[in-house]
C-alpha cells in the first residue's frame, strides 16, 4: 500500500513540479533545493 501510494506521489510530481536537474545545484535557490529534496524522498520511498 505505501509503495503504490508513492509510485503515484512520483507521477504527480512528474507532471506538476519543474525538472531542476540540468541546472546548476550552486545557483539554486533554497526553494528549489527543496524540491529536489523533496522528489527524491518521494522516489526513494517508492523504491524501497
Amino acid at each position: 500500500m505505501k509503495k503504490q501510494l508513492f509510485k503515484a506521489l512520483v507521477r504527480l510530481n512528474k507532471l506538476v513540479l519543474p525538472v531542476l536537474s540540468k541546472k546548476d545545484p550552486m545557483k539554486l535557490t533554497n526553494v528549489q533545493k527543496a524540491i529536489i529534496a523533496y522528489r527524491y524522498w518521494a522516489l526513494t520511498n517508492s523504491l524501497s
